[in-house]
């Protein structure tokens, strides 16, 4: 099998794989839905933890259409990376302060919950009663805008709710510099004379994304739908359209979380650690929701109870959200191709270090891979040279046996064997790279700092779209042309002659739907490849015949 065959035919594999990848996705995606007009549903007909230990109990009655409406004034909270607005108990918009919606000067940040019609995204933390009822939130003083101030660690607001028979919730929400973790401490005291039983759902309620019908659109293939984490089953996700036709999800969990993705961004409540809640999905008409239902708390007269939720609104990025509970980073989902897939980063991002380009970064991962694989690249070009020596002899063995292939291939065998030659040597180096390119591909599409990020402005300007002048897929289908070029036909059937003459023009319009990052990778690996196998050919050439004199 010579070098152009296997390089040709890895590309094409690759290429089908990610085409079947965003095909399956696409095939799971839900038809575009019409936003209908939002109101907070009433809360989940579902049992909840008790105490710090989850246990099932009686399903309350649903709120009341009038208590769920029931909402305080609004209020801004805002930190040097998170914009949010708040009523105490749901939190109905967030801003990402350092990640704009386009490389635009002067673009608007990304809004990650919001309440508009076509784009609703809520968060909400609520204590229902038995009844049914929820308390209502409002704000303790007359402020109404708290901003980190310079020099300052954290900023909160503060809230407090009653109910009727006494009870008294203080809650508190804390911004910290440089973190997208929300804080949301609750101080609950039994003021009354009766005993209080109520729970508290944390919830994330949203209008599904619209990703569009490309194949080749990293929105869609990025997970979209909801994912969860427990000590005992690690991470699970499920996309939006599975969430009722996989069945229910009603499961107590100590120490996880849940939330909702879409590509890059996360949104995900963290209950306190040592406190249980029930996780649950739902779908109500056109919206999706998540639940983290519990603990359960039981307080008499003069009883007292806390507990601390966390609120990711942020982007994927592993390493902050592994400082914020155990599993979160595994909401950067890679997919099957995880355990590549994370060395791959972590290497791009020590390369970024040192060039301070992630374009030049891919150069230089694609020049240490390489690198790395060039005693297995030097016995692949070692047998491209054996092979080469056989081709008349197996062109002699075309022609004896003509169109009774059975005979030739086993022929064929049959010399390979006795002059110990493998034909599959070449293919290992090339087999090695199919799962690092997959995986280089998932980086790109999922890794929050090669989102925007140039290569060379004017030209590529953004890494994980498409190279909007085609120069790249144009150079990949030359890169190999050439290579196909340098490597002898000798014995190959025509009809497959032209078949793979034709592939660098095939390749080269399936790469210009890709992402820049990944073409500028697979061309600096044409380009490498192709000078290797020139100087190995040189190194390898059979020595001239000797000439007599007369």
């Amino acid at each position: 099998m010579n070098s152009t065959r296997n390089l040709l035919f890895i590309a094409w594999l690759a290429v089908a794989f990610l085409l079947w990848q965003a095909w399956r996705t696409e095939q799971e995606a839900s038809e575009p839905v019409v936003a209908a007009a939002v109101s907070e549903a009433p809360a989940a007909d579902v049992p909840a933890a008790s105490g710090a230990v989850p246990a099932a109990a009686p399903t309350p009655a649903p709120a009341s259409a009038a208590a769920a409406a029931r909402r305080g004034p609004t209020l801004r909270l805002r930190s040097d990376v998170l914009a949010l607005e708040l009523d105490g108990r749901n939190v109905s918009r967030a801003e990402l302060l350092h990640f704009p919606q386009s490389r635009a000067p002067g673009a608007a940040p990304v809004v990650l919950l919001d309440q508009a019609r076509n784009s609703y995204f809520d968060a909400s933390a609520t204590w229902i009663g038995m009844d049914g009822s929820a308390l209502a939130f409002m704000p303790v003083g007359e402020q109404r805008n708290f901003t980190l101030a310079p020099g300052q660690a954290e900023v909160t607001a503060r809230f407090v709710a009653t109910a009727p028979s006494g009870v008294r919730v203080q809650r508190s929400i804390t911004l910290t510099r440089g973190s997208y973790a929300v804080r949301i401490r609750d101080d609950v005291v039994n003021a009354g004379t009766t005993r209080w039983i109520s729970d508290i759902q944390r919830r994330l309620v949203r209008l599904p994304p619209v990703t569009g019908r490309n194949f080749f659109n990293p929105g869609t293939i990025s997970l979209n739908g909801a994912a969860w984490y427990s000590p005992e089953d690690k991470y699970k996700k499920r996309r939006y359209p599975d969430f009722v036709e996989d069945g229910p999800l009603n499961q107590q969990v100590v120490g996880g979380w849940i939330g909702l993705s879409q590509h890059y961004f996360l949104a995900a409540w963290v209950p306190q650690r040592d406190q249980g809640a029930l996780f649950s999905l739902a779908q109500r008409g056109n919206l999706y929701e998540v639940d983290a239902r519990g603990p359960r708390v039981t307080l008499d007269p003069g009883q007292r109870f806390s507990s601390t939720a966390t609120l990711w609104l942020g982007p994927k990025d592993a390493q902050l959200l592994d400082a914020v509970a155990p599993g979160l980073g595994l909401s950067l989902d890679y997919g099957i191709f995880t355990a590549i897939a994370k060395p791959i980063h972590w290497l791009l991002t020590q390369l970024h270090k040192l060039t301070g380009n992630w374009g030049w970064a891919i150069v230089l991962l694609v020049l240490l891979i390489k690198l790395l694989l060039f005693p297995l690249s030097a016995k692949q070009y070692q047998s491209m040279a054996k092979m080469r020596k056989f081709q008349p002899r197996i062109q002699q063995l075309k022609e004896r046996y003509g169109d009774d292939k059975q005979k030739f291939q086993m022929a064929m065998m049959d010399l390979y064997k006795r002059e110990k030659v493998n034909p599959a040597g070449g293919c290992l180096p090339l087999l090695i790279q199919m799962p690092i390119f997959l995986a280089l591909y998932y980086v790109l599409i999922e890794a929050i700092e090669l989102r925007q990020a140039p290569w060379i402005l004017g030209w590529i300007n953004d890494l994980t779209a498409q190279d909007p002048y085609f120069i790249l897929p144009i150079l990949n289908g030359v890169v190999m042309f050439l290579t196909q070029k340098m490597t002898p036909t000798v014995g190959m059937d025509p009809i497959q002659a032209k078949m793979m003459q034709a592939m660098p023009v095939v390749m080269a319009v399936m790469f210009a739907m890709f992402p820049a990052g990944l073409v500028l990778y697979w061309v600096t690996n044409g380009a490498l490849g192709m000078l290797q196998q020139w100087m190995n050919m040189k190194r390898y050439a059979d020595p001239p015949a000797a000439h007599t004199v007369s």
